[in-house]
């Protein structure tokens, strides 16, 4: 599998992306500067979590309007399996390619901490290592997380089996105890229709590795290598 990972002004793991991606296929991506207006041939992009510009208007707002975005785009709707993680998903909404919006904390504070997610979906691309109604533990680290959509978005969401991963506590419980932004329905991460774009708010990247005190996210990388060789 090739992977490519766009690279914004103010990205901060990107870096921790490609090192994951490289474990999992054996090859380093390719680093797609954000004014490129295209990039090579690529089985699967990545939009990283950070600060694109500054998170200036909205979060993901500016970089959904970049160079390198009308191709992202153009891509995705072509069936190139497109992942964005915490800046990326705001991107991805920012830019049309999911529904909804990733608005400011219920509580107004940046969160950085592990949290609990209950897998929804195990049948795609992304979560074929996992099993449906798994708990797994990934970090956390945003501001602006709180996923927000119209009742007939949710409930289409719902319906097509594009809700990703949901907020848990460590028993596999979605309570609101568990949800650390105000996120509607504990909503952690979607798909689009097709299955082939996921955003989700917290990093896999950071707890891909077991020297980093965990390996939960590991499973989402090698799932797609599996699936995209």
């Amino acid at each position: 599998m090739k992977a490519a990972v766009v690279v914004f002004p103010g990205s901060n793991c990107d870096r921790d992306v490609q090192v994951a991606l490289q474990a999992a296929t054996g090859r380093a991506p390719v680093m797609v500067w954000h004014k490129d207006a295209t990039f090579e041939t690529v089985d699967l992009v990545v939009l990283p979590g950070g600060f694109s510009y500054g998170d200036y208007l909205r979060a993901g707002a500016i970089a959904a309007r970049s160079t390198v975005m009308k191709e992202v785009v153009r891509r995705a709707g072509q069936g190139v399996p497109t992942l964005g993680i915490c800046n990326g998903f705001q991107v991805l909404t920012e830019s049309g390619l999911l529904p909804g919006a990733l608005i400011r904390n219920a509580g107004l504070k940046y969160v950085c901490r592990d949290v609990n997610l209950k897998v929804e979906n195990s049948q795609t691309f992304f979560t074929q290592r996992y099993e449906a109604g798994q708990t797994v533990r990934i970090p956390i680290a945003h501001h602006d997380g709180n996923y927000n959509a119209s009742a007939d978005t949710l409930a289409s969401l719902e319906d097509n089996g594009q809700i990703a991963f949901r907020y848990c506590n460590g028993q596999g419980d979605v309570v609101a105890e568990a949800n650390p932004n105000g996120s509607q329905q504990n909503i952690a991460g979607i798909f689009n229709k097709e299955k082939t774009v996921l955003g989700l708010m917290p990093h896999p990247e950071r707890l891909a590795d077991a020297r980093l005190g965990g390996s939960d996210g590991r499973a989402l990388f090698d799932g797609l290598a599996e699936a995209l060789s």
